[in-house]
């Protein structure tokens, strides 16, 4: 139907570059399409569910959380840019794995979508202040991570900040201070810590900060134990050949990244929220928010590159 309409609209002389635009045209939907439904699909709410293709494999039903799970519910927390195709295996994963352990959750994806360099700090404490007051500790938890091990605590972490993804576990960075990855802390104590810094952007580093600021809080930093299954806990999915790191340091950034920030953080990013969406991939329910961040080219000039 569609191609008829197509080509009874194009000119008796078209050429072969035109020819292949409007097939490019309408092959990408569809291609799109087919790939949103064999990985789960991604849906409106208010929208008709749409069955998969037979070829493709079943999704497991949506678990809806239930009060008599506990008293705390958890804020899930994805710094986010163009990384389609790790959300849409994260957050099904995720709503599962959560629901499985009886975890009260919610997954919000912090999608910036500004022309400024990625800045996963301030997204974090953007996803922080609109994550509502339904939510009591988050979980900074990066997309391409996912917890293999049913034994990991995503428990309410009352005694200090948790570190899920701890050195010992993670399947790339070993270092004792190491606090990336997958982080939870109760929404008090991410206030004492005033949140993240806004300086860092570009890939890396804010975790490092954030590490100074959890020992300056005096919280005190725990980790899993009597796991072992040691590097095979979680499933690193990111591809480093496809999705290069931006990890281009200019003008004093090469400095200021080993600085601890004693003024920025939770309480003075500044940002404006474009959209929110509620949406569900693979039947597991998130909230996208598209974020738009302010940079002052005066304070941090490399939030762009020249």
């Amino acid at each position: 139907m569609w191609s008829g309409l197509f080509l009874g609209i194009l000119p008796r002389k078209c050429s072969i570059f035109k020819l292949f635009l409007v097939c490019l045209f309408l092959g990408f939907p569809s291609m799109l399409w087919l790939q949103l439904s064999c990985t789960g699909g991604v849906q409106r709410e208010g929208l008709d569910d749409v069955s998969p293709q037979k070829s493709c494999p079943q999704t497991p039903k949506a678990t809806h959380e239930d009060l008599s799970w506990g008293p705390h519910r958890l804020a899930v927390l994805v710094p986010f840019r163009e990384r389609f195709e790790e959300l849409l295996s994260f957050v099904p994963h995720m709503h599962q794995y959560l629901s499985q352990k009886k975890i009260r959750h919610h997954v919000f994806v912090i999608n910036q979508v500004d022309h400024f360099r990625f800045n996963r700090a301030s997204l974090i404490n953007v996803g922080f202040l609109e994550s509502g007051n339904d939510t009591d500790y988050i979980a900074m938890h990066d997309v391409d991570l996912l917890p293999l091990n049913p034994e990991l605590d995503y428990g309410f972490p009352e005694k200090g900040p948790f570190h899920v993804a701890s050195p010992e576990l993670h399947p790339l960075y070993h270092y004792k201070t190491y606090v990336g990855g997958i982080l939870l802390l109760t929404k008090q104590h991410y206030e004492m810590c005033n949140g993240m810094s806004n300086r860092f952007w570009g890939w890396g580093r804010e975790d490092d900060e954030f590490y100074r600021r959890i020992k300056g809080a005096g919280l005190q930093l725990l980790r899993p134990t009597g796991i072992s299954t040691g590097y095979q806990t979680f499933h690193h999915i990111h591809d480093p050949a496809w999705r290069k790191r931006d990890q281009k340091r200019v003008a004093a950034q090469k400095q200021e990244q080993f600085k601890v920030d004693h003024e920025g953080g939770l309480h003075n990013v500044q940002y404006r929220v474009d959209s929110r969406s509620e949406i569900t991939i693979g039947g597991a329910p998130c909230t996208v928010l598209n974020v738009m961040l302010e940079c002052d080219l005066d304070k941090t000039p490399w939030c762009v590159l020249s």
